[in-house]
């Protein structure tokens, strides 16, 4: 090739035409993504049409970690000190017995949309599905498992869960079992709280067809007890070394549950599937039994077992009076398949008090 100036022109003249075509190419492809865009967000637009109701989001006072020396202690919830423990008690301060209907399903949507139009609804379509189709997926479950409140779609599900999914959780709850049993030897011998009555202060005897069932708990469906958190400061600054316990929703409890000898806790739904609930055996005689989708399995002390409890399930101990009471911690962790962007969603629409606070709208 000779160079000369006349070639020199033709190759810039043809670099600069190609120049252009990319140019024109580009901008093309600009456009195309821009209507795209345009045309998912109409879409979104109408599929999530705002909601003409507002709610308002309750600080998070309660979560385990912001909480020094005080704790969520008004309105109706600071009457939780003085109501039973008992999931089933038809109190109106308990959220599982006040929350069933048709007008929850429509609260759950609402809360939803409060949510999405406050953050985003970026990875919510298992939620969305869930809140939208709340009344199909509850009537239809089969009657091995049938949560009360709220079913999450598409998680895996099964009535027991091997340890390595809440691996770090469940070790440091095995790791803290002298000082549990200890705090519980502690609240558990206290003299009665009142003439008459046979249980220590912050005690509650649950419905039982025989023996008795006794809680103790730090949180009751996402609420802090002040006074039994003021009496078991170890046991409470363990929940707050936990990475999954749900400590800021209503399907979040934890406790010490005690059965006596030939108690008898009979066959039951837990709320919801998002979560596991976890329990760390700290006195455990024989003949005590948990029983949780039709597959029996023992407690063990100084050992956590985990079990999803929407799953139809009944615990029993048929041991003699002189064995003692069977005694575990529990605790309620997020089931490892709700993703994170999942349960903020999920802590925002179950936060206690708000469904309540929204039919009183």
């Amino acid at each position: 090739m000779e160079w000369s100036l006349e070639n020199v022109r033709e190759m810039v003249a043809g670099g600069m035409q190609s120049i252009r075509e990319c140019e024109i190419c580009a901008l093309a492809i600009g456009v195309c993504v821009l209507l795209l865009f345009m045309w998912y967000c109409y879409r979104v637009g109408r599929e999530h049409g705002s909601s003409p109701l507002r709610g308002r989001y309750l600080s998070g006072s309660s979560r385990i970690g912001g909480v020094v020396g005080g704790f969520r202690s008004k309105g109706k919830h600071s009457l939780l000190e003085e109501q039973n423990g008992f999931a089933f008690c038809q109190s109106s301060e308990c959220f599982r017995c006040t929350s069933a209907g048709e007008s929850l399903n429509q609260r759950l949507y609402h809360s939803l949309q409060d949510y999405a139009k406050r953050y985003t609804w970026s990875g919510m379509g298992r939620v969305h599905k869930g809140v939208r189709d709340q009344g199909r997926y509850l009537n239809s479950r089969p009657t091995i498992q049938r949560p009360e409140v709220f079913f999450l779609p598409d998680l895996p599900s099964a009535p027991f869960f091997s340890r390595e999914v809440q691996r770090h959780d469940v070790e440091l709850l095995e790791q803290s079992f002298p000082a549990l049993l200890a705090e519980f030897e502690s609240i558990y011998h206290q003299p009665p709280a009142r003439s008459g009555s046979s249980l220590p202060p912050g005690w509650k005897a649950n419905n039982t067809p025989r023996g008795q069932w006794w809680t103790y708990y730090l949180v009751n469906q996402g609420t802090p007890l002040v006074l039994n958190v003021r009496r078991c400061p170890k046991a409470w600054r363990v929940l707050g070394q936990l990475r999954t316990f749900i400590a800021n929703n209503v399907f979040g409890n934890a406790c010490f549950s005690v059965l006596t000898p030939g108690a008898l806790i009979t066959e039951h739904y837990g709320p919801t599937n998002v979560r596991l609930r976890c329990h760390l055996g700290l006195k455990v005689p024989p003949s005590c039994e948990l029983v949780v989708g039709g597959e029996p399995q023992c407690w063990s002390e100084g050992s956590c077992l985990l079990f999803d409890d929407s799953f139809l399930h009944r615990a029993f101990h048929e041991g003699n009076p002189e064995d003692g009471p069977r005694v575990v911690f529990m605790v309620d962790l997020w089931h490892p398949n709700v993703a994170a962007a999942e349960r903020q969603a999920l802590d925002y629409i179950f936060t206690p008090g708000r469904l309540e606070d929204r039919e009183g709208k």
